[in-house]
């Protein structure tokens, strides 16, 4: 997979997917299928997928949009689906200004080498969002690119989008954000030395060190699986925190602990990927660390009540 932060050099002539693809979830991957299919009857033309860096509404805004997928994560996801090259388009006030006629022309012909692209329903670019997916087929016709106009996806008569799970995950239903992402929601990150109070309270954690722009779900307490790739491990039971911690510390800072309920030992400095599959209650404060104990105990047994629950009905 080629990750390439700017306009040059680009692996062409290319099949594009063109759109913010944060999550790349059934809808994206909708998106994606034409460029997998391009690929096939033209070998030689690169299967790309090509986004904006900042997201635009961040850009606009000035506000931190975190991610639901960071660019590793993407990046890995694009691979799955049988995507060779991530184009990160630098969103500057330049790019922003141009027409979509100078869009097409400047970026996905002369630099891009597009060949054929696929876009959203909903897909809008050029100065002031004035073109729309259709503009850009015509467009893109004009000069002999072919552009598929891919429908709006909807799982169970809802519309799948990015900002519909980001919802899901700030409501604590990762369940539901799974159903439109096509799998559960992932935290990957390095795990890193932590106070170590799980420890001394019987229930060992471990401590992930997140992208910075990673999206959060809703704090509170988890049940997941937990993923081990550097020792072949998959599929941990595990209980997981999400928050300040606010019986055992007094800073703000957000931290994210994995407790492998059926696992011992050493793992600092390794990948773990753990998916969120149910919440199990918010972040609370207790009056004393053993009523903490104790109500992590509780926890810890009706996660792995959940996860059992789902095992057997996958059985």
């Amino acid at each position: 997979m080629r990750i390439l932060d700017d306009l040059d050099p680009v692996s062409g002539p290319t099949a594009i997917a063109l759109g913010n693809f944060d999550g790349i979830h059934l809808g994206h991957q909708q998106v994606i299928a034409p460029v997998r299919a391009a690929h096939r009857s033209h070998p030689d033309w690169m299967p790309s997928v090509v986004t904006f860096n900042p997201h635009p509404q961040a850009f606009f805004s000035g506000d931190r949009l975190p991610s639901i997928t960071p660019v590793a994560e993407k990046a890995e996801l694009l691979q799955g689906l049988g995507i060779e090259q991530l184009v990160l388009l630098p969103f500057t006030r330049e790019l922003a200004n141009l027409t979509p006629e100078q869009f097409v022309s400047e970026v996905l012909v002369q630099h891009l080498q597009a060949r054929q692209i696929s876009v959203g329903q909903d897909f809008r670019f050029g100065r002031g969002r004035s073109g729309s997916a259709q503009d850009l087929q015509a467009i893109a016709q004009g000069r002999g690119i072919p552009t598929t106009i891919v429908p709006l996806f909807k799982h169970r008569d809802l519309r799948v989008s990015s900002s519909a799970i980001r919802k899901a995950l700030d409501q604590g239903q990762p369940e539901l954000a799974a159903a439109w992402l096509g799998r559960p929601y992932r935290l990957t990150g390095c795990v890193i030395l932590g106070q170590q109070l799980g420890r001394q309270l019987g229930t060992p954690t471990a401590n992930l060190q997140l992208p910075a722009d990673k999206l959060l779900p809703r704090w509170g307490v988890y049940a997941g699986r937990a993923h081990l790739p550097e020792q072949g491990l998959h599929n941990l039971p595990a209980v997981l925190n999400v928050g300040q911690r606010p019986t055992v510390t007094g800073d703000r800072s957000v931290s994210v602990e994995v407790h492998l309920l059926d696992w011992q030992g050493d793992c600092y400095g390794q990948l773990l990927q753990v998916d969120l599959l149910h919440f199990l209650r918010p972040e609370q404060k207790f009056d004393s660390l053993s009523a903490l104990t104790q109500q992590i105990q509780q926890d810890c047994r009706l996660a792995r009540s959940q996860l059992a629950t789902e095992s057997s009905s996958l059985a």
